[in-house]
């Protein structure tokens, strides 16, 4: 029991912040402290427009911003990895304040975050790099159109329709503006979103975002811009924690919206500190740690009011290209955004809604990269597949499925590929007989019996096709099949060729196996294969023996005469043999 305990805890210290982790915080401090103000300059406007996006309102994303995002730099696995709000986290978290209210999404998020940690603790970290280019690809083009869709509404000033989809939600939002059209909040919103795109192309290292941000509200001010909406009153300062939003009679049925946040939360973390690492040389990101401070910041953020976090890939470029080396970097950005919550809360309440719709927007299209789409369009045309189902999926359906659906589609494209270089050759198996032999018996040998080479995988993905294939031998005595070649066999491949042995023996042809690696044996016995050619002494260990046993069979079934029969005829295998190079 005390062994138990202690590989626990074991388990658990190894995911807590280590000495190494904030030493290297000392290195460069001026670097990391002047990356950090950079990154909160531009998560500022971003945090704002987040939490009004998911409904909970921008007092929410600050909330999030400053204590997830402290909280998963202190715990997580990346020293460079920023956390907060996030598009593709708001994306999910709409339907769920619908259905369930802020309590619901509070509740949701303080789920996440116990099964980010359980997670963490089962190393589960490790399984994201099979996840395939395309499926993220895919995935991130789904998420850019959702949050653009979502954002329309605020841009053109009007009231949040109702809708089940953002696509109704959207067109609605467009009806209304045709009828009573807002064009104070519509030139807000892509002045905003211009500034962004036109300033990120001629000089990338200046924050448009704040800069858009602040010219929106100052016109807004000095012209008296009545129909652009402003955010509205902020609290000065973050709430006390508190647990009043939990309903424990709602776990139940907040557990599949929970599943759904982790799985996201997982997913885009693990996703940003793969980029982040390689934008560096000598970064490298702990999985399992950053699954686990992203599990610390999800559950402490509700109690602030927050909404789910997860690490931004957009801010952890900012803050990679801006110098960042340690976690002193995101730790000052939640520090600054603290500050301003704390300061400047009057201030920020004037700011547009329609000016964050402006910056989202543009964020938006920055997230679609067309060179890296186009790319993996050409590569092949299951790829093109992929990728476009996944965006699809994330556009009509839900994040989590849509990654589950390109990951179904995905296996499946690959099996495919796989069972198609599975191949079974005829040889030319006089070639390998042994001693010397007249050409009468060459081709009498030749006559009675059939070489078959398998290379590759046998199961369940192709392996239907070799039973077709042997299947259709025909005017031969004896089957020979080499089977040294073969890299995988599954249950439903053992029982293929076990189907197409007995149908072969049904016809009176004698089937002869070679060179089974030990590998393949626990498949074939179970089947009951194995039991099947050694009851008739017909596994070899090499092929040669293999040949020896065919012209035997021959010889006793008085097709060859006594002479050509080999004396020294290979004794079948009657216990496992050791693997054979293939041949």
């Amino acid at each position: 029991m005390s062994g138990s305990f202690t590989r626990s805890w074991d388990r658990v210290r190894s995911l807590l912040p280590a000495r190494a982790d904030f030493a290297v915080m000392a290195r460069n401090p001026r670097r990391d402290l002047l990356a950090g103000l950079t990154v909160a300059i531009v998560a500022l406007p971003l945090a704002l427009g987040f939490g009004v996006s998911s409904g909970l309102g921008a007092e929410a994303g600050l909330a999030t911003a400053v204590v997830a995002g402290a909280l998963a730099a202190l715990f997580g696995g990346s020293n460079l990895q920023v956390s907060g709000p996030t598009g593709a986290m708001t994306v999910v978290l709409v339907p769920i304040v619908a259905r369930y209210g802020p309590g619901g999404v509070l509740t949701v998020g303080l789920m996440a975050g116990v099964l980010l940690i359980a997670l963490a603790l089962l190393k589960a970290g490790r399984y994201m790099r099979y996840i395939p280019a395309p499926v993220v690809e895919g995935f991130t083009l789904g998420i850019a159109c959702v949050i653009g869709l979502q954002q329309v509404p605020n841009a053109l000033g009007a009231a949040a329709p109702d809708g089940d989809t953002v696509l109704v939600v959207t067109w609605r939002a467009v009806e209304e503006f045709v009828r009573t059209p807002n064009w104070t909040a519509a030139g807000l919103a892509l002045a905003v979103a211009a500034v962004m795109l036109l300033g990120a192309r001629w000089r990338p290292t200046i924050p448009f975002s704040i800069v858009g941000v602040v010219a929106a509200t100052s016109a807004a001010q000095l012209f008296h811009l009545d129909a652009a909406a402003p955010i509205g009153d902020l609290p000065s300062g973050l709430p006390a924690p508190s647990l009043a939003f939990l309903d424990l009679s709602a776990l139940g049925s907040l557990l599949a919206p929970a599943v759904a946040v982790a799985a996201l939360a997982a997913l885009e973390s693990l996703l940003s500190a793969t980029v982040a690492d390689g934008m560096t040389v000598g970064q490298k990101h702990d999985p399992d740690k950053e699954l686990f401070g992203q599990g610390i910041a999800n559950l402490a953020a509700p109690l602030f009011g927050g909404v789910p976090a997860t690490a931004a890939i957009a801010r952890t470029a900012v803050n990679v290209r801006s110098g960042a080396g340690s976690r002193l970097a995101a730790l000052t950005h939640a520090a600054v955004l603290a500050v301003i919550v704390f300061a400047a809360a009057p201030l920020v309440s004037k700011i547009p809604l329609a000016a964050l719709a402006g910056v989202l927007l543009a964020t938006a299209i920055r997230m679609v990269e067309v060179g890296a789409l186009r790319a993996m369009v050409r590569a092949t045309r299951s790829d093109a597949i992929v990728l476009v189902l996944t965006a699809v999926a994330t556009l009509a359906l839900d994040l989590v499925y849509a990654v589950v659906i390109g990951l179904v589609v995905a296996g499946a494209l690959a099996l495919r590929a796989v069972a198609n270089h599975a191949r079974m050759d005829q040889v030319d198996f006089t070639a390998d007989l042994p001693g010397e032999h007249s050409e009468e018996e060459h081709a009498l040998l030749a006559e009675h019996i059939v070489a078959y080479r398998i290379d590759g995988p046998v199961f369940f993905a192709g392996a239907h096709r070799f039973l077709l294939e042997l299947s259709e031998v025909a005017d031969v005595r004896v089957v020979i099949l080499r089977m040294s070649r073969i890299t995988t066999m599954d249950a439903t491949g053992a029982l293929v060729l076990k189907d197409a042995v007995e149908k072969l023996n049904r016809r009176g042809i004698a089937v002869l196996a070679s060179g089974i690696r030990p590998g393949q044996r626990r498949a074939l016995a179970s089947v009951g294969a194995l039991d099947l050619l050694r009851l008739e002494g017909r596994e070899y260990a090499t092929t040669p023996e293999a040949i020896a046993g065919a012209r035997a069979h021959l010889h006793r079934a008085g097709l060859l005469p006594a002479a050509s029969a080999t004396a020294s005829a290979a004794a079948p295998v009657t216990a496992p043999v050791t693997e054979e190079a293939p041949r």
